[in-house]
């Protein structure tokens, strides 16, 4: 058997063990490696006494992948990124901002649900994670939205799906993740965020008001708040936006000349500073060590899938089948666009059975050199391109559309992450309800997918920039 034959085989084990229940990071490991004692073997001819040395350079092969990509200095990005959300919520950030935004906002028709997106998206800016968001608004804003009313299954599924922001909002573990598995530029694409998040946030919210004018009795505004009142709630929240400024400031430097630092010293940077504001607001030990810990847990769970999917990955190259499946879709004879939304399609069908990250890790190593050559190569210029663009620009693009896919998976029944977290932390809501409750963002999220597809701009204005 060739190791193309071989690589076509493995994946689709890998793939029977997923919808199995098998967690991604183990069963990624354990393909990549039984792939490659099946290659190594295949090349000694299968002789038996050949097996033990087919075991033994695999065992190598893959043993030397954890240590070389985990020891990446961008990786050190997304413990500091979850630690300043973690911070920010320990001490009492959080809350600052969700009562800005509702004093602000919540007059409009829906008014504390709308308040809550934003809100999420204004957390979602220091905090790169979609489970750590929900989780944290859970407790906050579905109590404030049932006191007044709302449906608990739609309370709960404005905080799932507002949730997802965090995959897209800089600072973004998962576009971290992206950038590095293929070898793009981290700071440009966590640049190349911010206005499709911001977007992603504007798009929920319209549909909340348009759903708010329709139906009777659904989402009451919330006024009576004076003036005065909402200017004194803005201090509370500014520490937050503060913490952007500084970090955008450090790794960018708008004033011109060399950035001031990387991602990773700017993530370093703004957790020290969240840090500090955490200890001015009275945070207490006990507080510091569970920030610390649920850090440490979500990324100890990052790494781990990260570990087992760079070893399937080194698999594939033995097994060369990125390279194959990438001339196959680039002689596919149909419109490199329907093939881009084909894959778009997949992505939103895979996603209802592989968490966010597992899927990207998993699929990228074959999908994106897919993309590139759709495209006509990773260097060439967007003159003679498929999607008008040129290849490193391309690369930014198709990086934001599969995150926001990314996050569509999120809000997907039966794996989607946040729905779980949600009623996780709500005793009085069930999974079902969640996902009840987000059914509406599906057509929000399809409508944003549709529109940075066809207006690759909202995308590429601001990395373009710099």
């Amino acid at each position: 058997m060739e190791p193309l034959d071989i690589g076509i085989v493995v994946t689709g084990g890998l793939l029977v063990l997923v919808v199995l229940g098998m967690r991604v990071a183990f069963a990624a490991a354990m393909a990549g490696i039984v792939g490659l004692v099946w290659i190594f073997w295949a090349k000694a001819g299968y002789a038996p006494e050949r097996f033990l040395w087919a075991l033994s350079v695999a065992a190598k092969t893959a043993g030397q992948v954890p240590h070389s990509k985990l020891s990446s200095q961008a990786l050190s990005l997304i413990p500091t990124f979850v630690l300043i959300g973690y911070l920010a919520y320990y001490a009492g950030l959080t809350r600052a901002l969700f009562e800005a935004a509702k004093r602000w906002i919540a007059w409009v028709p829906g008014g504390l649900a709308v308040s809550t997106v934003f809100a999420t998206a204004g957390f979602a800016a220091v905090s790169g994670a979609s489970v750590a968001t929900s989780a944290v608004f859970a407790r906050i804003a579905i109590p404030e939205m049932l006191k007044i009313g709302y449906d608990k299954r739609f309370a709960a599924g404005v905080v799932a799906a507002g949730g997802t922001l965090a995959s897209l909002i800089p600072p973004s573990a998962i576009l971290v993740i992206y950038a590095i598995i293929v070898e793009q530029d981290v700071g440009r694409l966590l640049l190349a965020g911010f206005i499709p998040g911001a977007f992603s946030a504007v798009v929920y919210a319209t549909l909340i008001i348009g759903m708010a004018m329709l139906m009777k009795n659904f989402g009451p505004p919330v006024g009576g708040f004076t003036w005065r009142e909402r200017f004194s709630a803005l201090p509370g929240a500014l520490p937050i936006f503060f913490v952007v400024f500084i970090i955008i400031v450090f790794i960018y430097n708008p004033f011109g000349g060399d950035a001031w630092g990387t991602p990773t010293e700017g993530g370093a940077l703004g957790a020290a500073v969240v840090f500090l504001m955490a200890l001015y607001r009275g945070m207490r030990w006990a507080e510091l060590k569970d920030a610390l810990l649920e850090t440490a847990k979500l990324s100890a769970m990052i790494f781990t899938i990260i570990w087992g999917v760079l070893i399937y990955v080194r698999f594939l190259g033995f097994a060369d089948l990125p390279a194959s499946f990438a001339d196959w879709i680039a002689g596919l004879e149909q419109s490199p666009m329907l093939t881009l939304i084909l894959i778009l399609l997949a992505y939103a069908i895979l996603g209802m059975f592989m968490d966010a990250i597992g899927m990207l890790l998993l699929t990228l190593p074959v999908v994106y050199p897919a993309v590139m050559a759709l495209n006509g190569g990773e260097f060439v210029s967007a003159a003679d391109s498929a999607f008008g663009m040129s290849g490193p620009m391309c690369a930014v693009w198709f990086g934001i559309l599969v995150v926001k896919m990314a996050e569509f998976c999120l809000i997907t029944p039966p794996i989607g992450l946040n729905c779980f977290v949600v009623a996780g932390v709500r005793d009085d809501v069930s999974v079902q309800d969640v996902f009840k409750g987000v059914m509406p963002f599906f057509v929000a999220d399809g409508i944003t997918i549709a529109l940075l597809v066809a207006f690759p701009a909202i995308v590429l204005w601001l990395p373009s920039q710099v």
